[in-house]
């Protein structure tokens, strides 16, 4: 008879309920650590809140109505009112409501400081192509009109917070001597796109965006860019270049900052060309002509930056209704978000089409309101319309109709350019009261700055018709 070992005792089996009671301790345990410490390397948002706060409303707070909301009805009693502002600190992206605005000559404050521009050419330029090809090719902005994701690419605004400085944080911001300056003093943009990486690296992300922001979240890149202009010291020591980019008719010499992109954004857009961007340099801004007034009669020569044509953008919401109420509506369209025109100030509480007869405007301050300042406009023109309102700016889905339809339909009255339609008025800041004698002031002494604010009613000082006058060369005195 051959040996046969004696076999080891069985060891303790794990139902169903051991394994259900380790589950339950892991989840009590492990998740709260992995929500306070999600597992993700800290955001730059993060850092920039330890002394900075952000600007702007909330999309909880929201003032501009989307036209979905069954109680959004039209208020034409009294006079009209500022009920919403919004800047635009990077062109064609996302933008930031805001309760009070400074005005200055190039718009409202810090707005479209920065524009996306690429490298254009009849054929794609490689990253790695040679000097001498790429001043065969010329810097040409793009706008959501040929990118519409450029919609999904959200904008903070950061202002230091004394108060969050004193205790002590500001040393998260500090980086070695080639970094951004981070001094108190400095504003900070923080563009924002979603990106997820593959494998391990992309799956933890996505977990940390979940634990830390909400089921809704996802994964994150994030791009910290100055308010202020950079010195010569951080231009050389970022590597940024200056280069002519074009802006329709416009050629304007511009800071080329290409340097702090990462070439996800380029993928993310869907740009198959060198993407570049480019700050306006507040020394080089482009001079408005066509129905802005005449330096005679603002006192100073009208400007712009990356604003399409005038410094200050303004819609009507019951011009918006009214269009609204004439759109063919599908699944993709329920109702025409107001945000889609991408104004700066958007008044209520006139009748529709109203704003297209005033010439000369004045903001008047409430008793509620911070100033008691008062503000003026010279109303240029109306805003001709391309297709990029077609572009939903919460999903960046461009409509293949609408509203561009219903525009050129029912609002193609403009009796200097036909076949498009027309919606909003353009705007030109005035210094001083258009209803005084100009003749007394003195330019050099005008204070070049105003503000709006929410809740300012609108006084019509001027009214009179309206002619658009195209962007062409003979246009322009200055040619």
């Amino acid at each position: 008879m051959g040996y046969q070992a004696d076999l080891p005792p069985p060891g303790p089996v794990i139902g169903p309920g051991s394994l259900f009671l380790i589950a339950v301790t892991i989840v009590v345990f492990i998740l709260p650590i992995l929500i306070y410490l999600p597992p993700t390397l800290p955001s730059v948002t993060e850092a920039l809140l330890q002394t900075h706060s952000k600007l702007g409303l909330d999309d909880s707070q929201r003032r501009l109505p989307r036209h979905s909301e069954k109680d959004n009805k039209a208020n034409s009693d009294g006079p009209g009112r500022i009920q919403s502002l919004w800047i635009f600190p990077v062109k064609s992206c996302k933008g930031i409501e805001v309760l009070e605005s400074k005005v200055i000559p190039a718009g409202l404050e810090y707005d479209r400081l920065y524009t996306f521009a690429q490298l254009k050419s009849p054929f794609p330029i490689g990253l790695d192509t040679l000097d001498e090809t790429k001043k065969e090719h010329s810097w040409q902005f793009i706008s959501q009109r040929e990118f519409p994701r450029l919609a999904t690419v959200s904008v903070d605004l950061y202002v230091p917070d004394i108060r969050k400085a004193r205790g002590g944080g500001q040393q998260l911001l500090s980086g070695d001597s080639t970094d951004k300056s981070t001094s108190l003093g400095d504003s900070f943009i923080v563009m924002r796109f979603p990106w997820q990486e593959v494998g391990l690296r992309g799956t933890l992300a996505w977990l940390g965006a979940k634990l830390s922001r909400g089921l809704r979240a996802v994964p994150e890149k994030e791009i910290m860019l100055p308010v202020s202009f950079p010195s010569d010291g951080e231009i050389e020591a970022r590597k940024y270049t200056w280069e002519p980019v074009k802006i329709w008719r416009d050629t304007v010499t511009a800071l080329n900052m290409e340097a702090d992109l990462p070439q996800e954004l380029r993928l993310h857009l869907g740009v198959s060309n060198k993407l570049g961007l480019f700050r306006v340099d507040p020394s080089r801004l482009r001079e408005v002509y066509r129905n802005a007034p005449k330096k005679e009669e603002a006192g100073y020569q009208p400007v712009t930056g990356w604003q399409d044509a005038y410094p200050v953008h303004m819609l009507n919401l019951s011009s918006v209704r009214d269009l609204d109420a004439k759109i063919n509506k599908d699944d993709s369209l329920k109702s025409l978000d107001p945000l889609r025109f991408r104004a700066n100030i958007v008044v209520d509480g006139v009748e529709a089409y109203e704003e297209e007869t005033w010439k000369t405007i004045r903001f008047n301050p409430e008793p509620s309101n911070k100033r008691q300042d008062k503000t003026h406009f010279h109303v240029s023109g109306r805003c001709v319309r391309c297709k990029m309102p077609n572009v939903d700016q919460d999903t960046g889905f461009r409509h293949p109709a609408e509203p561009d339809r219903a525009l050129r339909k029912y609002r193609d009255v403009d009796p200097g350019i036909k076949g498009v339609g027309s919606l909003g008025m353009q705007l030109t800041p005035l210094y001083r009261d258009p209803t005084t004698d100009v003749e007394g002031v003195d330019p050099d002494n005008m204070v070049m700055e105003s503000w709006v604010e929410v809740g300012m009613s609108v006084e019509v000082l001027s009214r009179g018709p309206h002619r658009y006058v195209r962007m062409y060369e003979e246009d322009r005195p200055d040619i």
